[in-house]
């Protein structure tokens, strides 16, 4: 199997931009990732695009525009792991050898694509009300009354991730925030309030992916990707809310392939779609035990300059959640941390990064699809 690489980066600002057109501005995310690597885009060998409620040839119609058309385009969805999933494919055809590079994009316009995933008719839990944000807040009350976990512990994470969405010139929201302002704010679903919900976001993002061969050609310093996995949820009639199996699984699976451990990992991009989920996402890939995610943030361990910087962008919470964008962003920030690349936000001495990505809920599963890549440079 060839070793795969990433060798270029980009994406756009994240943000509220109802009149943007998502192919052109996707267009252009992807010729800044081919610019930022210097290749030649004839040699990409291999595309995906990740994307949901956009139609079946939104990868064709964004690359026609940049005279890529004619090769081979898949389009990947995959709830929030799409983008996850569009970079598991990628590194998968380099490391056979169906080809040199790769580039994969991830987009989404969420402004405009409201009810573009229909009810599915067996949903029996979202027609009894446990939509998304009603899950979350279980888990949350769940983690609360079995851990002593507080409150304040939980809004910690949403100001963090506030904090470091400041100094990442591509985040949605650059606005700090303090414990008693996320306390204050809207409830959306009790306990949790509308600064722990991540924001509606429109926006691309572009990584390209090459062999050792084509990397050493076209980048100094090149970020390996030591292990990606996409797995989905087991059935289950009574869910352990305090925990994720599915994450907990795609982490074990990621940590052998790479030959790592969560003791290793110096950055983690995770999907924290409410302030709840990164905390719980702590214990899921093994940062901390079980019940202790409230302390692990409240000691500053998931800080950039902790034991493992979370988040350093700003996550969903900050930096936004288009969806087929997000996973795709998540390497982008890895490798842009892994060069010392990162600006205001920099993790030192970052070598081991993680991106991971969770969603698609289905009566009985613990999510539909979780997604995740382990770098080092």
């Amino acid at each position: 199997m060839e070793k795969v690489y990433v060798i270029g980066a980009a994406m756009s600002s994240f943000g509220y931009y109802p009149d943007r057109n998502l192919v052109e501005s996707t267009r252009d995310t992807a010729w800044d990732a081919i610019k930022s690597s210097g290749i030649d885009p004839r040699e990409i060998g291999f595309i995906t695009a990740s994307h949901m409620g956009r139609g079946g040839t939104f990868g064709q119609r964004v690359f026609a525009q940049l005279g890529l058309s004619g090769g081979t385009i898949i389009n990947c969805e995959n709830a929030c792991a799409s983008g996850g999933t569009a970079v598991y494919l990628a590194r998968m055809a380099i490391a056979s050898g169906v080809c040199d590079m790769a580039m994969v994009i991830g987009a989404e316009k969420m402004t405009s694509i409201q009810g573009f995933i229909p009810p599915d008719p067996a949903d029996y839990n979202g027609a009894t009300g446990m939509v998304i944000p009603a899950g979350f807040a279980m888990i949350a009350r769940t983690h609360m009354e079995k851990y002593g976990t507080t409150k304040e512990q939980i809004a910690m994470v949403s100001v963090k991730n506030h904090r470091n969405g400041c100094l990442n010139p591509r985040s949605q929201f650059k606005m700090p925030l303090t414990v008693e302002q996320v306390l204050e704010s809207k409830i959306i679903c009790d306990p949790m309030h509308v600064y722990e919900c991540c924001p509606t976001s429109d926006g691309s993002a572009a990584v390209i992916l090459a062999n050792e061969k084509a990397a050493k050609k076209y980048c100094g310093k090149p970020v390996e990707i030591i292990a990606s996995v996409v797995l989905s949820g087991a059935y289950t009639d009574r869910p352990d809310r305090t925990m994720s199996e599915l994450s907990t699984r795609v982490a074990n699976a990621a940590y052998k392939e790479a030959g790592v451990g969560p003791e290793d990992i110096d950055i983690c991009e995770l999907h924290d779609p409410f302030a709840i989920t990164e905390l719980w996402h702590y214990e899921n890939l093994g940062f901390c035990k079980r019940g202790e995610g409230g302390r692990f943030i409240e000691e500053g361990k998931s800080e950039i300059g902790g034991q493992v910087a979370v988040n350093p962008s700003g996550g969903l919470l900050s930096k936004g959640h288009p969806l087929g964008a997000t996973g795709v962003a998540q390497v982008a920030e890895n490798f842009w941390q892994l060069r010392g690349e990162a600006g205001e936000r920099q993790v030192p001495n970052a070598k081991i990064g993680m991106a991971h990505t969770m969603g698609g809920p289905v009566t009985g599963l613990d999510a539909g699809a979780c997604s995740m890549q382990i770098l080092k440079v």
